[in-house]
Formats: C-alpha cells, structure tokens, sequence
C-alpha cells in the first residue's frame, strides 16, 4: 500500500530533511475559517497535515485543544463536515498528505465500513485513533487498508520492546511517537530523551517516526527534527486561533505566522547542524 504520505515521506528522505506536521481541529473556530486554514498550511510550509475531528471527551488533549474541539462542536462540525472539508481541499491540492486524528466512538457511529469508503473517497491518507488499542483495531485495520488509508498508530516513552512489537503490526504511514507522558502542550519534548526511542522504533517498525506532544517552539521543532523523521505541532496553532479570537483579529494570518516559522526551522535543522 503506497499512498501520499510514502512519497512524502520518501521525498524528504531523498531531500534530507524532516517533515513538518501541522495539526489543527477541523471546524475551529468555524468550518470556513477552518478551511482557509487548512488550504493556507501547505504554503506555510506544511509538509503533512493533521487534522482532528472533534469529539465531547478529548483524554488524550490539553486544555487548548479540548477548547478547540469545543469551539468545533459548537460551530456545527461533524465528522462527515470534516470529510468535506478534506473533499473540497483536494479540489486544489492533491499532494500534500491529510491524517486525520481523533477517537474511535465517532468512527463506530459512523460505521467502519461506510468511514473507510468515504474517507478515502474524500482523500485522506491516514488516521491516528487515540483509544483504539491494537488489539481491539482488527476490524477497522481491515476496512482501511481495504482502501489504502494507513493505520497510523502511537508508541510511548513507556511503551517496552515487547509491546513496541504489538504496536508495529499493520501499522503504515508512519509511526507517531509521543513523547512525554500525558496530555497535548502540557510538557516540553526533549530531543536528547527522544532520539534512542526513534532509533528503536525505526528498526522495530521499518517506518517513519513522527514525533509529537510537547512541541511548542520553533528551537524545540528544530532539535527534534534533527533526530525524527518529523515534528508534529499542534498546541501552539492552536493557540494561535484562541488568541486570535480573543482580539478579534484574524486567525487565518495568525496560524500562517506561526506555522511558517516553525516549517522553516524544521526544514533547515540538519542543514544548520551540519554548518
């Protein structure tokens, strides 16, 4: 199974540089805005975008992102919104590769079957479920890579050899690695903490590694990106918009503010270090 995010992947590989992941919630502050920041993200340097669907009970969010996806929720979004707004996306770009983050209640609702038809229909490329264990992700893994969607799984810093194992299996795309303990923003990553677990979990999985949770600075984006296959960022867009709407101004040219600067310090990481 090849799909949009094997030939990015393999291109930055190629360019040798990592990846930067945005991650935004679908829907926030409204679905058009939402939108505009979505289609913007690419050309502020977005190499992959992630995109949340909003749920009432985010565990695994901190408070930014638990407020992101209530602000969503009271906009009108929903899962099948989500969807076109990832239609309508790919009306202009048919390249940059969307993941989709976020619980597997909405999923079940909606049904698998009918999920994988229409998320791959509408052009996603991969999904990350939050509190789907591998053991209980049999049925959906089937139904995704029935369509070519990968299966996007996460390890932790307490995830053992032994479960590393289990995690791997029928995963594709990528390998998400959180790397602190707890919820979203909450804690800062640690590049010399997180480089040996990239390590173990590229030669257990043959993938990837995106590293995410607890990135909030372009310097931090940097310092993992010299040791990851990517940088995932989504507390501080996030809180881009809040801030954004707490003055009334633009959120749009705020998101694209910080999410240039954090492309461009990922994007020239290794460059510098080599320099």
């Amino acid at each position: 199974m090849t799909n949009r995010l094997d030939t990015r992947f393999a291109a930055l590989r190629h360019e040798g540089r990592a990846a930067f992941v945005a991650y935004v919630m679908a829907g926030d502050p409204d679905p058009e805005t939402s939108f505009e920041i979505v289609r913007g993200l690419p050309a502020a340097g977005a190499d992959v975008i992630e995109l949340g669907f909003p749920f009432s009970d985010p565990m695994a969010e901190g408070v930014p992102i638990q407020k992101a996806s209530i602000r969503a929720l009271k906009a009108g979004m929903t899962l099948a919104k989500v969807l076109g707004l990832v239609r309508r996306f790919r009306e202009d770009d048919r390249d940059t590769p969307i993941v989709l983050m976020g619980y597997l209640n909405v999923i079940l609702a909606r049904g698998l079957a009918r999920f994988a038809d229409e998320a791959a229909d509408a052009g996603v490329d991969g999904l990350i479920i939050v509190d789907c264990p591998p053991e209980e992700a049999g049925d959906l893994t089937d139904e995704l890579e029935r369509v070519g969607v990968s299966l996007i799984r996460l390890a932790a810093p307490t995830t053992d050899d032994a479960r590393l194992q289990t995690v791997v299996k029928r995963t594709s795309g990528f390998v998400y690695y959180v790397s602190v303990a707890g919820v979203t923003g909450a804690k800062a990553a640690s590049a010399e903490a997180v480089a040996p677990a990239v390590a173990r979990i590229r030669e257990a999985s043959g993938l990837p590694v995106a590293v995410g949770f607890g990135i909030r600075t372009p310097a931090l984006a940097a310092e993992i990106a010299r040791v990851a296959d990517a940088a995932v960022v989504g507390s501080a867009l996030v809180d881009e918009i809040a801030a954004a709407l707490d003055v009334n101004a633009d959120p749009v040219s705020k998101v694209m503010q910080k999410a240039t600067a954090l492309a461009e310090a990922v994007h020239s990481a290794r460059s510098g270090a080599e320099a």
